[in-house]
């Protein structure tokens, strides 16, 4: 086995892991997209998969790392600019429990069982859905669940530019109404706002551009 060669394109994969992670920056560290997870997966099947590979050249090795980034790129790229590549790719919360009652085909269509929502919901320490407001299954398979008891919750009703459907229906407001609001507040539309939020009735936006 010809050490210099393995060594350098060792190298080579560990320059671009980091090229990657401070470029498209860091959130394929602890990853919360499909996007993230990919990136990872397809990038460390690259290392160890041709690393040793001796029939490979340092060359080739090289090529395949730099189609991977560019396509990484033009995915992240596309993402942040299209909130129809952004659904495709992360997909969007789904609401999967209201006022008590489970929305069994929304559980469905996010491939959680019955089983796996209750696990979910007993390690958050809850045991009985008719104690949950609101329950909305995150991008990342996380749970975010509202209680009936519970004050002051902060709604996110706009995210990276994306309204939130779900949560939108869960506070009896539509789409119009949220469009109206983001004029009011100074915005032309919703994709202007990196994060709207609802608190206590009260709507609060942030911008990409900061007004």
């Amino acid at each position: 086995m010809n050490y210099t060669q393995l060594f350098i394109k060792f190298a080579l994969g560990v320059l671009t892991l980091i090229f990657q992670i401070n470029v498209f920056g860091k959130s394929n560290i602890a990853p919360t997209t499909a996007l993230d997870q990919l990136q990872n997966y397809v990038l460390g099947g690259i290392i160890g998969g041709v690393i040793y590979n001796a029939n490979i050249s340092v060359l080739q090795f090289l090529l395949v790392l730099i189609v991977w980034t560019l396509v990484v790129f033009i995915l992240k790229f596309a993402r942040e600019h299209s909130n129809f590549i952004r659904g495709l790719i992360d997909g969007k919360p789904i609401q999967i429990i209201k006022d008590g009652q489970v929305l069994s085909r929304n559980c469905l269509s996010a491939g959680l069982s019955a089983n796996e929502l209750m696990f979910k919901l007993r390690s958050q320490g809850i045991y009985s859905v008719d104690k949950v407001k609101n329950c909305i299954f995150e991008k990342n398979g996380q749970l975010t669940v509202i209680k009936k008891d519970e004050k002051n919750v902060r709604f996110p009703l706009i995210n990276d530019g994306q309204i939130n459907q779900d949560v939108l229906e869960s506070i009896n407001k539509d789409e119009d109404w949220l469009k109206e609001q983001v004029k009011q507040a100074g915005y032309d539309d919703p994709s202007d706002i990196f994060l709207g939020e609802i608190e206590d009735g009260q709507l609060s936006f942030t911008g990409y551009n900061q007004k």
